[in-house]
């Protein structure tokens, strides 16, 4: 096979169809995984007997019938892999599940590869990507930055060219904030549109499984084979993929008004405004939305009783465990949600939460897709370690409210920002907008 190890799914199929087998492709992604120079991007790497029954068991009669037939795929390590081990990033956590997630099981049945399990925020609280008691990974795109977070370890092998596609999750912007920050197309589904059955919980009547890929078609296509209705998971709902060739376009798209914009870094104000010219460029109407109602979600995540719904899930395991096992912000920021917030507290965040829900569905009535920047700054890794709170929360501006209102989004990567870093645009839509969304975003790389 060449030497130059394909990067998208277009090219790994095109290298089959030359006669290529899966076990050589296969094998050499495994070796160039483990002579990466970065040890922070892979927590655990399949072994080569493994690598070696996966392609054994891919029958070239289904190569044409699979649309992932021997694609490998990075899965990130609150996702399990049977055999695998799952850490969530905390060592003291890990354990080796027997089932594949649903999720996984799924891309396995549509010919995928899982190659290995990826560094992560522990317990996928942050959007940096630097709270992991494992190297930090190093952003391909912006060396001294952050790679972004919770899904580093997924971004940071797409982005280096080590696999074509990786699985994150995504609750407050843990799929879109690091597809931005390394220039990548970050695809957050419709909540529930994805199974999360054997996904380590965040929050989990919000997670979601995302993708992360070099471009629209090859996040398209993981989707697509991953989604679908599962019965043993509660949160699933019947929501289909849509079919991308047929999505109505977008002509109408919502943006910030200038008064919602965070002013954080004039580089990445910059990179906003290119973005809106190439938007204009592809013939878009662009609107001003006032963000108030949005930013009011935004702020029950972190602010309110959903914080409480983590410790719902670790609480067992914070309290049986020393307390050096688990890293200090990310003890403190689970643990704040026993203690700050009452059942009382929940039940009211609740009705708050239905009645902006109501307040924002006449904006989709006038646009056909909400556009905003994936992150409005792009912290180096000294300024985290400075502060290991401010920034984080400053990255999920645009992405914290998504989930609490059961919308798709898409982060696809705009304009570079006139320091040449990375910059992103996040499309976001209501459920179900999957395809139109999709289909926006390969307009913006076409």
């Amino acid at each position: 096979m060449s030497h130059i190890l394909p990067r998208t799914i277009a090219q790994f199929r095109d290298n089959y169809a030359t006669g290529v087998s899966p076990a050589a492709v296969l094998a050499d992604v495994r070796a160039r995984i483990l002579t990466c120079d970065d040890p922070g991007i892979f927590l655990h790497i399949a072994s080569a007997d493994a690598i070696a029954a996966f392609a054994a068991g891919l029958d070239p009669a289904d190569r044409d019938r699979l649309p992932l037939w021997g694609v490998p795929f990075a899965v990130k390590d609150n996702i399990d892999v049977a055999g695998m081990p799952t850490t969530a990033a905390c060592p003291a956590y890990a354990y080796t599940p027997s089932h594949h997630a649903a999720a996984v099981a799924r891309l396995i049945a549509a010919g995928a590869v899982p190659v290995g399990k990826t560094n992560l925020d522990q317990f996928a609280t942050g959007l940096n990507g630097t709270r992991t008691p494992h190297p930090v990974p190093r952003n391909p795109r912006a060396p001294g930055r952050v790679p972004g977070g919770s899904s580093s370890g997924s971004a940071v092998a797409v982005a280096a060219g080590l696999v074509p596609v990786a699985l994150g999750t995504d609750t407050a912007g843990s799929g879109r904030v690091p597809a931005g920050l390394c220039g990548l197309v970050g695809l957050k589904p419709t909540s529930g549109a994805v199974s999360t059955r054997g996904v380590v919980p965040a929050c989990r009547s919000l997670d979601c499984v995302s993708v992360l890929a070099h471009d629209v078609a090859d996040a398209w296509s993981v989707y697509a084979a991953m989604a679908g209705y599962d019965e043993a998971d509660p949160y699933s709902r019947h929501s289909l993929p849509g079919d991308l060739a047929a999505a109505v376009p977008c002509r109408v798209l919502g943006i910030p008004t200038e008064a919602d914009l965070p002013h954080f870094e004039p580089e990445a104000e910059a990179a906003w405004d290119a973005c809106l010219l190439r938007l204009r460029a592809l013939g878009m109407e662009v609107v001003p939305v006032p963000m108030a109602p949005f930013q009011a979600v935004a702020g029950l995540l972190y602010d309110g009783a959903w914080v409480a719904e983590r410790l719902a899930t670790l609480e067992p395991f914070l309290t049986a465990t020393e307390p050096g096992a688990v890293l200090p912000v990310t003890r403190a920021i689970i643990e704040a949600g026993g203690s700050r917030h009452s059942a009382a507290d929940a039940f009211r965040a609740m009705h708050r939460l239905a009645a902006l829900r109501r307040e924002t569905e006449p904006v989709w009535t006038r646009i056909d897709a909400l556009a905003v920047p994936t992150a409005p700054l792009f912290p180096t890794l000294a300024e985290m370690a400075a502060d290991p709170v401010g920034p984080n929360s400053r990255l999920g501006t645009f992405t914290n409210f998504v989930n609490l209102l059961g919308l798709a989004a898409l982060a696809v990567p705009g304009p570079d920002r006139p320091d040449g870093l990375p910059a992103g645009v996040t499309f976001i839509g209501p459920g179900g907008s999957d395809a139109r969304l999709a289909a926006l975003g390969l307009r913006m790389a076409a």
